[in-house]
Formats: C-alpha cells, structure tokens, sequence
C-alpha cells in the first residue's frame, strides 16, 4: 500500500476550530436516558435541537441525562463540543432547528495548525 507524502496521519489531523473562540458559550441541555447512554458510548455523535440558542461550533455542551418518568435530572452529566452545525432550512431539517456535530475533545485554538503541539 503507498501512501502519498503529503497526506497528514489521522493522528495529526486537526480536529476542528472554534468558528468565533471570542464568543463560545457554554449550553446545558437535557437528554433522555436512551440518548445519553449512545452519546456516553459514542455511538450517538450528534442531536437535534431547535437552534433557539444560536449553537456555534466550538461552544460547549453540558449535557445532562434527564429522566421524563421521574421528570428531573439524573445528576449524570458529559461534556462534548460543537464540532459542526447543520443549520435548519436544509436537507429536510426545519428552518428554526439544527444538527449538531459532537467532539469530545475541545477545538484546536486559533491559529494553531499543528496539533502534535497540542
């Protein structure tokens, strides 16, 4: 198998950047058990919301498991980042909601392109 040289190793490859690192907020949003646990697994990289908080990539997400039976917070909480946002209005997602991607890992700060410094 031959690689070209120019290619980055996954490794190495950058993970994304904050759209606007001088506003990034930080967004506590509620999920339900079955949500939780696939976001907790990884297996879930992603939600829909209604984008009435103006998610921007690089905010971060507290997310917490919200039981609706017992309708309270479980206490159990997981912090991801806005890696992407699919704004409404395409591909079939209403106008005033939004597809956000998940990262656990925070955005590479600004102006760095080589992550094997951070």
């Amino acid at each position: 198998m031959t690689t070209s040289p120019n290619l980055i190793s996954e490794a190495f490859a950058p993970q994304f950047h904050a759209s606007d690192p001088t506003h990034m907020h930080t967004h506590e949003l509620p999920l339900w058990p079955d949500c939780f646990a696939a976001v907790r697994a990884g297996s879930k990289p992603f939600d829909v919301r209604r984008n009435h908080e103006d998610f921007q990539v690089g905010d971060v997400l507290l997310l917490r498991e919200f039981d609706p039976e017992a309708n309270d917070h479980t206490g159990r909480t997981i912090t991801r980042w806005v890696s992407y946002v699919l704004q409404g209005g395409n591909f079939g997602v209403e106008a005033d909601w939004c597809v956000l991607g998940f990262s656990n890992q925070p955005p590479i700060p600004a102006g760095m392109t080589d992550i094997r410094l951070w």
